[in-house]
């Protein structure tokens, strides 16, 4: 049976729920809000209490009076459940506050400071006593609120006196959880204070807290996050999207596990355990109303049975008679009664009655009589009356009996009315009692009075059925089943079946045996392998030692299974795979009812019922694979991954070694789990060659390479499910996707400041939640836990995930850090400046946005969130992505000067090398070489890193630029040299300003040129240009050194135009074919000596123009005349342009020829006594008028 659901359903997601009374749950959710809900209609009840951050935890006071909340934004605060308003506040956390409590008489508030993992215990009138415990995650009054207990991470739990701190209580490493993040609520208490119960990954442990003894429960998830609740009866605990329910007192699972589609955050019991609620991840509360699935014992308040009629007795005592456990109810009665210094007449009839069943006549007699002369009471005679019929006396048990109809209330006449008839169905005049019975539902119904005609309605149904007219009974206990009322109790029923011993809950062998024959009769197959099944799994061992009850199973199972694969009935409807179980008729037909029944159950996710039943195939049949393979589907739909895979390992090797070759040649179609791990394997080693190489575990705080993200995916749910999951095809994309999810990271971005936590002091720590309280780990810490907020495992930060004392590894992550960017899940900036509230430009005028590693570290990743100094969006933007928001990307294409779209989708191909120089010629480092290093990736150089280079690192990457592609633009600069060859700069910070342009040559300005020089040159000589042109190759480097491919003019002669301008001078040389040139230098340069001085005009592709259709070649033969500096190693690939427009060669060699005519920035160049040239250092750029032609 499924318990009745109601959802609670909000935006936010909920991270902690609890009962405020019977009638009323509270969730606290994501985004602050606390809320009352009513369970009768789902609606919220008063207003919505509003705390800072995301509520953690939250509890309600023994009274109801009061709501306490711990949230992320480290408050605990005390509200006021009738008004919402708050009443007190605790601000003195360092962390996000993730479990509080409060003591039963108000005075005390214990909170968990999740980052230091200290207990804080609030007095509500007298101050703050501190006590300090490591690694705890959890807190929990007991219920007299004396003591109070913690659980933590690694050191077990401890009990300790509320009001002197001391220990009372420690359990060792007992206890303990093996991680703090899967943990949610993990302590409860039983009533008495006696009982503790500690939840961990895959277990309970309940310690017996006065014996110093202790149990462990397995539970259902074994790598899930937990929550427990407890109301003294019942202990929830929910792993994973399931909740399991244990009894407090026989320390057994009851029911059927409760599942849900969504991870579950919390659970909560209500003060009677008739309701269990669920906050889910995603912003759901169900409710579901345990009195639908469990058994009415469980649902006695505070332990005492006033509700029953006519009958007191003590919790522990009616638990073992309502188990129909006579001779230990006798032992506690008697345990009573000896200590009770005058034993009341209800202990004295309760053991009259047990003693009768027990065949104690005698006895039971003397009881009877005992309690009578106490008081006289209904029980007292009603005990006596039963004794009297054991011992044949049927007259005066009815005469005895009678008696009680004189000590009663008036309103319990009409329940000792229907006892009377009970007594007379016994007394063997069934039809009378029946009669009767009949007369007294007739006026109930004519009544309107629902709980009396559902009592009636099961006591008719037992009355026929114990009379073997199933066709009677089959109505009746159908009509009682579904009630009036799912929510309907009857303390009657339980009465009854403690005087008579009648059970409404089952049916003897013998009897179920009669009912499925006349269900089958009437067509109703399905229910009667209902009973048929029930028979088999509970009366295993009865059934064994019987054959003819065996031979009836047997043959009843066959006529069962034919008639349902024939007919077909939606009850057992196979979830799939039917037709392979159809068409193997070998399986024994028990066998094939279980599998059948076990996926109609799963179906409707009844998981422990579903695996029994699988388990029970098995038992009947375990020759064949079906049975194996329904388990695996069960058990996989259940989340018990680790089993789900060992039996379908198993469902593999019987299909291996069957002896049926139908069996076997099944194999073909199925992958076994090592294959399939194989293939994981695979992927996992290729996701993480493109991931960093060591990432910060935002849940430990730990340190973890490639192997250890590796060893903890493979425990993780994540990674079994994938493995269960693949059992006929290897989906290698959705393997893909699942294990990049898991191993995606986040980046941060920030400026460093002070001394940033490095990867040697996060190890001597352990974890990045262990270092020193300071600003840089404080911003760690910060960043981790956004990250894990976001949804991530993984974080990543320059300052501690790499190993700096490493070169090789220190070489590889500036290298690959541009891709990492890339290719993270997010990267989260840091703006440490920026204060909150953020305002539009705050981003802009950051320090952030002046340093050299940050224009990769935006530029690259393909989803990025802005954070202000105090972790707030910037400009308060909650989006999934700020590289979406306008605002934020239309600010940095106005400080940046580069469109919005290049910046959102960024490619280093998208961009020029001229360009990519601009955008970083404003930003600096700390460091000289991180200028050039931060542009390794933009560049997509290959550089390698050496620190010591100093600005040298600057030329060897433009110097790698002009190599890999022949691009010149890194030459139009004017400033101060670099020492690593005169033709670079010494700064990057020259590329700010635009290189000189020349006007566009098209069109009829072009014509008119033409036709002009069509006069002047034959062509002949106009060829002869061209192809001088044409035929030098790509500029070249080659140790330091730089082939410049370029047209060159000799200078005539030089000289100073003012020789008192202090350092500066200006110059003024006339050139060949260019007149008069001046500029201004620092360099001291040769004026007796003009024939070594020459400028050059490098911009071999204007002069080609747009549309040349040349093609570079590498020319050894080329004009020595025509080269700047000699020497190389490398030839550029050869590069093709586009298709010229259809001219003849003399038209294209004149266009050529009338660009030379155009004005360009030139180089000055003067020969130095070894042959070379060096480039004279501009103050500004030397633009002339261009070649006279």
């Amino acid at each position: 049976m499924v318990a009745t659901q109601i959802e609670i359903v909000s935006e936010e997601g909920v991270r902690a729920v609890t009962f405020a009374d019977e009638s009323q749950v509270v969730g606290g959710y994501d985004n602050g809000d606390i809320r009352q809900w009513k369970i009768e209609d789902g609606q919220q009840r008063g207003l919505t209490m509003q705390a800072t951050g995301d509520i953690r935890s939250i509890v309600v006071a023994q009274d109801g009076r009061w709501i306490v909340s711990g949230d992320w934004e480290k408050k605990a605060i005390v509200w006021n459940a009738d008004t919402q308003e708050k009443v007190l506040e605790f601000t003195e956390h360092k962390g996000s506050v993730c479990a509080v409590d409060i003591s039963s008489d108000l005075t005390r508030i214990a909170s968990v400071d999740y980052d230091t993992g200290t207990v804080r215990i609030f007095s509500t009138t007298s101050g703050i006593r501190l006590l300090f415990h490591p690694g705890v995650f959890g807190v929990k009054f007991s219920p007299d609120g004396r003591r109070f207990a913690t659980a933590s991470y690694g050191h077990g739990f401890h009990v300790y006196n509320t009001h002197n701190g001391d220990i009372l209580f420690d359990s060792g490493l007992r206890g303990s959880s093996n991680t703090s993040s899967t943990l949610d609520a993990p302590l409860a208490w039983s009533t008495d204070g006696q009982q503790l119960f500690v939840a961990a990954i895959g277990k309970i442990t309940c310690f017996n807290v006065s014996k110093s003894s202790s149990s462990e429960w397995s539970i259902h998830g074994t790598q899930s996050r937990v929550s427990i609740a407890c109301n003294g009866r019942l202990v929830a605990c929910s792993a994973g999207s399931s909740v399991s329910l244990w009894d407090c007192l026989s320390h057994k699972q009851v029911g059927s596990i409760i599942t849900h589609t969504a991870a579950i955050h919390s659970v909560a019991l209500s003060p009677s355990g008739g309701y269990l609620a669920c906050g889910l991840k995603g912003g759901k509360i169900t409710i579901h109303n345990l009195r639908d699935v469990l058994s009415p014992e469980y649902f006695a308040p505070d332990l005492r049975v006033s509700q029953l009629p006519l009958v007191q007795v003590n919790g522990e005592t009616l638990i073992s008679w309502t188990r129909d456990d006579p001779t230990r109810t006798e032992m506690l009665l008697s345990e009573e009664i000896a200590t009770a210094s005058s034993p009341s007449h209800y202990l004295l009839a309760n053991r009259a009655l047990i003693r009768a069943r027990l065949k104690q006549l005698a006895l039971a007699t003397e009881d009877a009589e005992q309690s009578l002369q106490v008081q006289p009471s209904p029980i007292g005679y009603i005990a006596m009356a039963v004794i009297l019929l054991s011992l044949g006396d049927r007259e005066g048990a009815l005469c005895r009996f009678d008696l009680a109809f004189h000590d009663c209330e008036l309103h319990d006449n009409r329940f000792i009315l229907l006892l009377r008839s009970i007594l007379v169905f016994e007394s063997g005049n069934q039809e009378e009692a029946i009669t009767r019975v009949e007369h007294l539902a007739t006026r109930a119904n004519c009544d309107n009075d629902d709980n009396a005609t559902y009592l009636y309605t099961q006591v008719l149904g037992a009355m026929y059925m114990k009379k073997g007219n199933y066709g009677r009974a089959i109505p009746l206990v159908e009509r009682a089943k579904n009630g009036v009322s799912k929510d309907i109790q009857c303390p009657s029923l339980e009465t009854i079946s403690l005087i008579f011993g009648w059970s409404f809950s089952g049916l003897s062998i013998v009897a179920q045996q009669g009912l499925c024959e006349t269900l089958y009769a009437e067509e109703g197959t399905a229910e009667a392998v209902e009973i048929l099944l029930n028979i088999v799994t509970t009366s295993y061992e009865e059934i064994q030692g019987n054959q003819a009850i065996s031979d009836w199973i047997a043959d009843f199972a066959k006529k069962c299974a034919m008639t349902l694969e024939h007919v077909g009935d939606e009850t057992f409807r196979s979830v799939q795979h039917d037709d392979a179980i159809t068409q193997c008729s070998t399986v024994l037909p028990l066998s094939r009812l279980f599998i059948m029944r076990s996926r109609a159950r799963a179906a409707k996710g009844l998981w422990e019922d579903a695996v029994q039943d699988a388990n029970e195939a098995l038992k009947a049949d375990s020759s064949y694979p079906w049975g194996y393979e329904t388990k695996y589907m069960v058990l996989h739909a259940a989340k018990r991954y680790d089993e789900a895979i060992d039996t379908f390992g198993s469902m593999l090797r019987v299909i291996e070694q069957s002896r049926d070759p139908s069996i076997t040649q099944l194999r073909k179609n199925y992958i076994s789990p090592s294959e399939t791990t194989a293939t994981i394997d695979l992927i996992i080693r290729g996701i993480l060659e493109s991931c960093p190489l060591v990432v910060i575990d935002v849940i430990t705080g730990c340190l973890c390479d490639g192997p250890e993200r590796m060893r903890i995916f493979k425990a993780s749910p994540t990674y079994k499910e994938l493995v269960s999951s693949v059992t006929k095809e290897l989906d290698k994309e959705r393997i893909r996707r699942v294990v990049g999810s898991f191993f995606g990271y986040v980046m941060f971005s920030h400026v460093w400041q002070g001394k940033e936590p490095s990867f040697q002091d996060v190890n001597v720590v352990k974890s990045i939640w262990n270092l020193p309280d300071t600003s840089p780990n404080e911003k760690l810490r910060n960043f981790c836990k956004e990250a894990r907020r976001l949804g991530h495992n993984w974080a990543w930060s320059d300052t501690c995930c790499i190993d700096k004392t490493t070169s090789s590894i220190l070489n590889q992550s500036l290298t690959s850090m541009y891709k990492w960017y890339a290719d993270s899940v997010a990267t989260i900036v840091f703006l440490a400046g920026v204060a909150h509230p953020s305002q539009l430009g705050d981003l802009t005028r950051s320090l952030w946005m002046t340093r050299a590693w940050t224009l990769q570290e935006f530029l690259s990743p393909k989803v990025i969130f802005f954070y202000d100094s105090e972790w707030k969006p910037y400009l308060g933007d909650t989006g999934a992505n700020h590289k979406a928001s306008p605002e934020i990307m239309q600010e940095l294409e106005d400080a940046i000067q580069i469109p919005r779209g290049t910046i959102v989708t960024f490619s280093p191909d998208d961009v020029g090398v001229r360009e990519k120089l601009r955008l970083a010629s404003t930003r600096n480092a700390t460091v000289k070489e991180d200028v050039a290093y931060s542009l390794i990736g933009i560049f997509k150089s290959d550089i390698r890193p050496h620190y010591g280079e100093g600005a040298d690192a600057l030329g060897h990457l433009l110097e790698e630029i002009v190599a890999r592609s022949g691009e010149v633009a890194v030459l139009a600069w004017s400033g101060k040299s670099s020492s690593y060859n005169s033709c670079l700069p010494m700064s990057v910070s020259v590329y700010n300003q635009a290189p000189y342009n020349p006007p566009s040559l098209e069109g009829e300005d072009m014509k008119t040129c033409i036709a002009e020089l069509r006069g002047k040159l034959t062509r002949r000589e106009a060829l002869s240009i061209y192809k001088k042109i044409i035929r030098l190759p790509p500029a070249r480097f080659a140790t330091r050194r730089l082939h410049l491919p370029c047209i060159v003019f000799p200078v005539r002669s030089l000289g100073k135009q003012d020789p008192h301008r202090g350092s500066e001078v200006l110059y003024r040389a006339r050139v060949s074919g260019l007149g008069d040139v001046e500029f201004t230098t620092t360099d001291d340069l040769p004026l007796g000596e003009p024939q070594k001085l020459v400028l050059a005009h490098p911009w071999i592709h204007r002069i080609r123009g747009p549309s040349s259709g040349v093609s570079w070649e590498s020319d050894t033969n080329s004009d020595p005349d025509l080269d700047g500096d000699a020497g190389l190693d490398e030839v550029a690939p050869t590069l093709h342009a586009l298709p010229a427009p259809q001219v003849d060669d003399y038209t294209r060699a004149l266009q050529m020829i009338a660009r030379l005519g155009q004005p360009f920035n030139s180089l000055f160049l003067v020969q130095q006594p070894n042959g070379e040239f060096k480039r004279v250092a501009a103050e500004k750029e030397i633009v002339v008028s261009g070649l006279d032609v």
